[in-house]
C-alpha cells in the first residue's frame, strides 16, 4: 500500500515537472476598441445607423527554445469577439524565421497590397465598399512562410498554401478548396539600399509575385498570376510613396474579369509626435476577356482619400474625406460615392 502510494506520488511528480517545461514562456493579452461615426454621400445618400463599433482582442504567448530559438503564437479576436486567426512563429537566429498562419493577411504579397504611407488608412478602406481587387496571394489562405535574414539591407521571402480556397482546420484536419484550384506560391524581396548613408536609411524597395496553380479541366480557368513592385521613401517628417500591381485571373469566359491592373501613390507628414496628415490615391482597371476597351466593358476606378491623425497617450483622434469614383468597377452615377469618417481607438 505504502508502495503503491510513493509510485503515485513519483508519477505525480514527474507530470508536474513536464508541465513546468512545456509551459516555460508567458502569455499576455492585449486589446482596444474604434468608435467611430460614417455619414456617406453621393451615389450612397442613406447613410442609416452611423455609429460603429470595433473590438480588438489579442492574445500573445512566447517561449524559447533549449539551443535559443525563440516561438511566438498570437491568437486575434476582432469585431464582436469573433475569432479571427491563428499564427506561430518560430525565429532560429541567423537562419530566419517560420510562420504558420491561418491568413491574418500578413504574409506574402498579401503584406504589400498597399504599403503607401497615410495617417490612418488605404483609400479604399474608409467604409466607402469600393469592391477594388487588390494582390492577396497566399496571404487569406493558411500558409506556411520562410523569411530570410536580412543581409546588406535584403530581406527574401517564401510562402506556400497547399489548397487555395481551403478553409482553416484544427490540428488532425484537412480541408478542401474544390477541384478548380491547387497550390499557391508567393515570393517578395524587400530592399533597403542604405549604403550606410542616412539620407537613404528611410528608402525601401519592394516587389513580389503570386502563382496558384489552376485545373483547367475541371473549370474555364488558367493559372492565376499576381504581381506588385514599389518604393517608399522617409525623410524627415515626410513620407512618400509610388507602387503598382496586377492581377491575371486565369479565367476563360467572355464576361468574367481578365485583369485588374492597380496604382497607388501616398503622401504623409508628421506634424509633430502626436500629429500627421495624409493624402492617398488609388486607381484601379478591370478589362474583360472579351476585350480591354471601354466600349469592350474596361471600366477605371479612382479612389483618394485626406487624412488627419492625433495621438494624445493610449487615445487616438482620426478623420478622413474619401471619395470613390466607378466604385465595384461599375460605371454609373450610383457607384460614385463619398465618405467622411470620425473615429476615436483607444488601446488598453
Amino acid at each position: 500500500m505504502n508502495k503503491l502510494t510513493k509510485v503515485g506520488l513519483s508519477a505525480l511528480c514527474g507530470s508536474l515537472a513536464a508541465v513546468s517545461s512545456a509551459n516555460a514562456g508567458e502569455m499576455t493579452v492585449t486589446g482596444g476598441v474604434d468608435m467611430s461615426w460614417l455619414s456617406l454621400g453621393g451615389g450612397v445618400a442613406t447613410t442609416g445607423n452611423p455609429i460603429g463599433i470595433g473590438s480588438n482582442l489579442t492574445f500573445k504567448g512566447s517561449g524559447e527554445l533549449d539551443n535559443g530559438w525563440t516561438f511566438d503564437l498570437t491568437v486575434a479576436m476582432l469585431n464582436q469577439d469573433a475569432y479571427s486567426n491563428t499564427n506561430v512563429t518560430l525565429t532560429m537566429g541567423g537562419l530566419g524565421s517560420l510562420d504558420f498562419n491561418q491568413g491574418n493577411s500578413a504574409n506574402g504579397i498579401d503584406a504589400m497590397d498597399d504599403k503607401m504611407p497615410t495617417a490612418w488608412e488605404e483609400p479604399w478602406g474608409m467604409g466607402l465598399g469600393t469592391g477594388v481587387q487588390l494582390v492577396s496571394g497566399i496571404g487569406t489562405q493558411s500558409n506556411v512562410q520562410y523569411t530570410s535574414p536580412t543581409i546588406a539591407g535584403i530581406t527574401l521571402v517564401g510562402a506556400v498554401a497547399p489548397d487555395m480556397g481551403a478553409g482553416n482546420t484544427d490540428d488532425k484536419g484537412t480541408a478542401t478548396g474544390g477541384a478548380s484550384t491547387g497550390a499557391g506560391y508567393d515570393a517578395t524581396i524587400n530592399i533597403n539600399p542604405s549604403f550606410g548613408t542616412e539620407i537613404l536609411s528611410g528608402l525601401d524597395l519592394f516587389v513580389g509575385a503570386h502563382y496558384t496553380d489552376a485545373h483547367n479541366e475541371t473549370k474555364n480557368l488558367n493559372n492565376r498570376y499576381e504581381g506588385v513592385g514599389g518604393i517608399t521613401f522617409d525623410i524627415g517628417p515626410l513620407s512618400l510613396g509610388y507602387a503598382t500591381s496586377g492581377i491575371s485571373t486565369g479565367s476563360q469566359v467572355g464576361t468574367d474579369a481578365d485583369y485588374y491592373k492597380n496604382h497607388m501613390y501616398g503622401i504623409a507628414f508628421n506634424v509633430n509626435d502626436d500629429l500627421s496628415i495624409s493624402y492617398g490615391n488609388h486607381s484601379s482597371r478591370r478589362g474583360l476577356v472579351s476585350g480591354d476597351l471601354p466600349s469592350e466593358g474596361a471600366i477605371d476606378m479612382d479612389m483618394t482619400s485626406y487624412q488627419v491623425a492625433y495621438t494624445m497617450g493610449g487615445a487616438t483622434f482620426r478623420f478622413a474625406e474619401s471619395e470613390v469614383d466607378n466604385g465595384s468597377y461599375q460605371d454609373t452615377v450610383a457607384f460614385d460615392k463619398e465618405a467622411r469618417v470620425m473615429s476615436v481607438s483607444l488601446a488598453f
